[in-house]
């Protein structure tokens, strides 16, 4: 529904349009037809695209789409990573080679549905936080440059959700209250850990409290990511008696001795007033140290914190201490609603 009222918007304003399908993942289907769910959305794809009566053309990325995406996030978490492949999506597949197609076509811009901003200040272009706050997108797309800034645009990023839907009602699109999609970045609502069994085999390893001590098992460390909490849903078996009644979170893993070590909630293991960041991508000028809000996922609480170069590393000093960031994770930095960087929290 995102993309189907930006394409609205800007036909409104005098665009012409050509609607774009990307088919970038045909494993998983839907349970009731057995189709792959790309179908059923290219199906409303058609139909949106004849509703606004605008072309509508099919662009298969799906071998680039399992080599730079997929197979490096199976590399990462079989490392003990957690990436976070909804960015890669964006930055080597979505905007590179949609630009690319758009440029055949002879196209000026791409658009996209995307709850992002983006303002031109002094010549310059930056990405800006989504007006709805509870939907903003741009910390999957801090990797952009100002480059792929200057041919995009984002139409309904001074729109909150309520408003799309109720314009897609009005308009009478077939898909205004459509669930919105999500899991991974085209493969969908499907439970990371059963995804990550298609390729990585589970390996029982033990579970330790604080003090080293083995109180219960799991299926495999690679699977985990910092900072989550225990569940037998997971996998993850605690021995019963007085410690199976915590509420418990992963502090930290061991991939070489495959053990994950679990604290009860709130525990000071969890908190961290200071982590590394590698591989830092500036959208701002690089600067030697800033002063921003660092959020280390999607969403997530904006904390005010000093970023510092050392060497090949960015030090994060925290004003307040957060939950444990996972390596592999994103930390993406803002001034105001401006985003100005980010990197992947490093071990």
């Amino acid at each position: 529904v995102d993309s189907s009222v930006a394409a609205l918007i800007l036909k409104n304003k005098g665009y012409r349009i050509i609607g774009a399908f990307m088919k970038n993942f045909s494993d998983t289907k839907n349970k009731l037809t057995g189709e792959c769910h790309w179908i059923d959305d290219y199906k409303m794809a058609q139909k949106i695209a004849a509703h606004l009566e605008i072309p509508l053309i099919k662009l298969d990325f799906e071998k680039e789409y399992k080599k730079y995406v997929i197979d490096p996030m199976f590399k990462a978490y079989a490392q003990g990573l957690t990436p976070n492949p909804d960015i890669a999506c964006n930055t080597i597949i979505k905007f590179p080679l949609l630009w690319r197609e758009a440029h055949k076509l002879k196209a000026d811009y791409i658009a996209t549905g995307h709850y992002a901003r983006i303002k031109k200040k002094n010549k310059e272009f930056e990405l800006h936080q989504g007006v709805d706050k509870t939907k903003d997108q741009s910390y999957f797309l801090h990797e952009l440059t100002k480059e792929d800034l200057k041919h995009t645009l984002f139409p309904i990023g001074n729109l909150t959700k309520k408003q799309v839907r109720e314009i897609a009602k009005k308009h009478k699109f077939p898909n205004w209250n459509k669930q919105g999609s999500r899991g991974v970045c085209f493969i969908g609502n499907i439970p990371m850990k059963s995804f990550l069994e298609q390729r990585l085999k589970t390996k029982q390893g033990d579970v330790l409290n604080e003090k080293g001590e083995i109180i219960g098992t799991h299926k495999g460390a690679h699977y985990y990511t910092i900072g989550e909490r225990v569940g037998s849903h997971k996998g993850i078996e605690i021995i019963k008696g007085t410690e199976a009644q915590k509420r418990f979170f992963i502090a930290e893993k061991n991939n070489k001795k495959n053990t994950i070590t679990v604290v009860p909630e709130n525990h000071l293991l969890l908190k961290k007033k200071e982590f590394y960041v590698q591989n830092m991508h500036w959208i701002d000028k690089s600067k030697n140290k800033l002063e921003a809000k660092v959020r280390i996922r999607h969403l997530g609480e904006l904390i005010p914190a000093t970023l510092i170069k050392q060497k090949n590393k960015w030090q994060v000093k925290l004003k307040k201490p957060i939950n444990s960031p996972a390596p592999g994770q994103s930390a993406v930095f803002y001034k105001g609603t401006n985003l100005i960087c980010g990197g992947i929290v490093s071990i």
